[in-house]
């Protein structure tokens, strides 16, 4: 990435001034619950993401390792709540078009925005690459390891977030279009 300047939505604590590398990995718990648990590269919990994947709300909660909100993404539009307020930080939808991959805008939540979107993801897990973009910048890549275990409902994704890029923001918009892929 090639400017200097902190890419914070969620927080800034979630933004470090060097490349991160994060694991993450999704168990489905039972017929209606998913769960996701996002490693760093020494094994220590970051963030977990609980939520239905057939409720009537499709929320998700993302809590800190001591059990706080951090944000709660809700499927109408995809919005990205902080904590478990309505305060709205981004809502996510995708791109114009027919695309075979799943393309996604993202606005940041402000009264004076403009029509054009403020980040886009590229990509899809089927093709088993992601990209997060600012402008032309890449500020994030994700891969995806199909294994056996994917069949079994486990999965794991290794990300890749480029300093100062807020990631909890990015493994948000991992479960949002692994939640598209998957509707």
């Amino acid at each position: 990435m090639a400017s200097d300047e902190m890419i914070k939505v969620v927080g800034d604590r979630f933004c470090v001034p060097y490349t991160m590398e994060l694991l993450v990995k999704k168990k489905i718990q039972s017929f209606s619950n998913s769960h996701y648990d996002v490693f760093d590269t020494t094994g220590n919990i970051l963030l977990q993401v609980n939520g239905g994947i057939w409720n009537l709300q499709k929320k998700r909660v993302m809590k800190d390792p001591a059990g706080l909100p951090v944000v709660t993404l809700r499927e109408k539009e995809w919005q990205m709540h902080e904590g478990e307020s309505r305060h709205c930080l981004c809502s996510v939808k995708r791109s114009g078009g027919f695309n075979i991959k799943s393309n996604l805008d993202v606005h940041l939540a402000s009264p004076y925005k403009d029509a054009a979107c403020d980040f886009r993801v590229t990509g899809s897990l089927a093709s088993l690459s992601i990209k997060v973009r600012r402008g032309n910048s890449i500020i994030a890549e994700v891969t995806h390891s199909y294994t056996w275990g994917s069949y079994k409902g486990k999965e794991c994704f290794q990300i890749k977030v480029y300093p100062e890029v807020d990631y909890a923001f990015i493994v948000a918009l991992l479960v949002i279009i692994h939640e598209n892929d998957n509707a």
